[in-house]
């Protein structure tokens, strides 16, 4: 199949934000302990007890933000409980019933960020919080003085932090509060009015309320009447099954008819951000309140021989089509989209990263990040996803570069794509591509480096025009000087 198009007369208006490419870890399984956390005595590799080869890994994709302490287990997350020199553990009921020793908290947080060079986004706890709670963990963070400021410096860091993102509340609609939209609105109405700026010298904070279980097109609508002039973001968490909630697929050894039903549930955010943001805009009509995808990715069964609740699973080049897919359709809404969160970071669901001991290795989403860093804050010229064409794309401008990322998303067919520009086309910078034959290979401990990005020249020049041929389930990204 051959598709053609035209960017000769499009003129950039919209950003590619670098927020849509942010992250997600949370306190599930080993995604902290074990993944990021080896604590300050572990013989693996660590600044302050934060692995070092993860972190350079994360630093190269150029992580923009990440989403902390969950999820599901913000709602039982008490932030006292995991600052100063003891800490008090609890029993994480949100997933498991493991005992959570809290060793990786506030600080250790913001030291992550830091050290990976991402900015922040908080997640408080409105189901078994309160407003107190939440408004000490502010001025504990962000607050130059005053006596949360005294106990944080008493706990060894004297300097505010720097806070960009509030969430408030997580999945109310489900086990988090099982609220009806009328009262969520008005709680987070409440709620809002006491997330303070302690620090008039950052940014203001960005408030996020809880949005949508994916097509509960009521909830938004309800929320948005009654709370959308107190809030900047509204959150929707959609994740990629192969099958039914409770008959997800494998990651490896799947078969043919799973590759297509994944693609076709990962399609669907394109119908959801659409939705919803036809609801968005009847009480908003600039889209000044931001759709949050703070939760996404492809949700499968636990690997084999791991714990079920703690979500660890394998991640192969069909994981790698689903996040180019998804981050074409967030670049298709970039005026409405303005923050994407992958769930998770490390060693949880669709992960950047897998460790074992002091091994780490490298998914294929991760290469997926490699490449699509390239967009970050560049200029929209061009996106498409559409469920029935196995190409997507995207197509942005920085720097006097065109950036162009194309995945082919068929199991067995190769697809060219024709690109026409107003001059004359040069030779390509930087020309990377992400493909396998097999239709779920992957990197292991046993072989780190199985997949992993190779050079392009599968394409042609012709004056204004460049064709890029794909092969079969493929990812092709290219940098063309202007």
């Amino acid at each position: 199949m051959s598709n053609v198009v035209d960017i000769r007369n499009i003129k950039p208006t919209v950003t590619l934000s670098k927020y849509l490419q942010g992250q997600f870890s949370e306190h599930l399984g080993t995604g902290i302990y074990g993944g990021i956390w080896v604590g300050k005595d572990s013989d693996i590799e660590n600044v302050r007890g934060i692995r070092s080869d993860v972190v350079r890994a994360l630093r190269n994709i150029k992580v923009p933000v990440l989403r902390w302490p969950g999820g599901y287990f913000s709602d039982i997350y008490h932030w006292k409980d995991g600052i100063g020199n003891k800490r008090t553990p609890i029993v994480n009921t949100s997933w498991g019933g493991s005992l959570e020793s809290n060793e990786f908290g506030t600080h250790e947080y913001f030291d992550f960020c830091q050290q990976i060079g991402a900015e922040s986004y908080l997640n408080v706890n409105m189901s078994s919080g309160t407003i107190q709670e939440m408004t000490d963990w502010l001025e504990y963070i962000t607050s130059p003085y005053g006596p949360m400021a005294d106990l944080r410096a008493k706990n060894g860091h004297e300097k505010p932090w720097k806070l960009r993102f509030v969430g408030i509340g997580n999945e109310e609609w489900g086990e988090d509060g099982h609220m009806r939209p009328e009262f969520y609105a008005d709680l987070y109405r409440l709620w809002q009015s006491f997330v303070h700026q302690y620090d008039n010298s950052q940014k203001p904070l960005v408030k996020i309320g809880c949005g949508p279980n994916i097509d509960d097109f009521n909830w938004t609508d309800v929320v948005m009447k009654n709370a959308s002039e107190f809030m900047d973001g509204l959150s929707l968490h959609h994740y990629g099954l192969t099958d039914l909630w409770d008959k997800k697929g494998y990651a490896v050894g799947f078969k043919d008819k799973e590759w297509d039903s994944l693609l076709y549930s990962i399609r669907k955010m394109d119908y959801f951000i659409h939705e919803h943001g036809l609801r968005m805009k009847r009480y908003d009509p600039e889209h000044r309140v931001k759709l949050i995808v703070d939760e996404w990715g492809d949700w499968l069964h636990a690997e084999s021989g791991t714990n079920p609740a703690f979500l660890q699973q394998q991640n192969t080049i069909r994981d790698a089509i689903m996040a180019a897919t998804t981050l074409n359709i967030f670049a298709k809404h970039a005026g409405l989209v303005g923050m994407t969160n992958i769930a998770q970071t490390v060693n949880v669901l669709q992960s950047m990263i897998l460790t074992k001991g002091n091994q780490m290795v490298l998914t294929p989403t991760y290469y997926v990040f490699d490449m699509y860093k390239l967009h970050q804050d560049a200029k929209f010229i061009a996106a498409y996803s559409d469920n029935g064409d196995p190409i997507n794309y995207s197509i942005s401008e920085k720097e006097n570069n065109y950036i162009i990322s194309i995945c082919n998303t068929s199991l067995n067919q190769s697809n060219n794509l024709t690109i026409k520009m107003t001059n004359a086309v040069k030779k390509p910078s930087y020309a990377k591509v992400l493909h396998s034959d097999e239709k779920d290979a992957h990197n292991s401990f046993e072989e780190p480096d199985k997949i992993y990005l190779n050079d392009f020249n599968n394409y042609q020049i012709n004056g204004n025009e460049i064709n890029v041929a794909l092969d079969d389930k493929s990812i092709v990204t290219l940098v063309i000087p202007k």
